[in-house]
């Protein structure tokens, strides 16, 4: 069983591939970890005119599903209500938006498996 901290540091490193692969897909990234009281992005970035409101999962094996698995409904509405609060309190009404997920695998010895973008919306 992993311990608090080994979780928080595979997240945090699914989180840094996260944003490399953002980056080299050509977004810009303007925030991390913004929370607000509908709940918290992962990260926040930019592509002209597209803001893209990402979360990250991490997964180490298979014992709990892939990361796309992990995205209930609940989840979901979730994020886009922070997406929501985020376009108001920035008044970023002309902008375009929408939920990404990015899945992050690693096997059991550690080696990246995959590091995939998707749309949820």
């Amino acid at each position: 069983m992993k311990s608090g901290r080994q979780r928080i540091r595979l997240g945090r490193w699914g989180e840094e591939l996260a944003v490399q692969e953002l980056r080299r897909r050509g977004y810009e990234i303007v925030e991390r970890n913004w929370r607000c009281q509908a709940g918290e992005a992962d990260i926040i970035a930019r592509r002209g005119s597209v803001w893209a409101f990402v979360e990250v999962r991490t997964r180490r094996g298979e014992a709990f599903g892939t990361p796309e698995e992990s995205i209930t409904a609940r989840k979901r509405a979730r994020m886009q209500a922070v997406a929501e609060r985020y376009i108001t309190e920035h008044g970023l009404w002309e902008a375009d938006g929408q939920l990404l997920m990015v899945a992050v695998e690693i096997d059991r010895a550690g080696r990246l498996q995959r590091v995939e973008v998707l749309e949820m919306d």
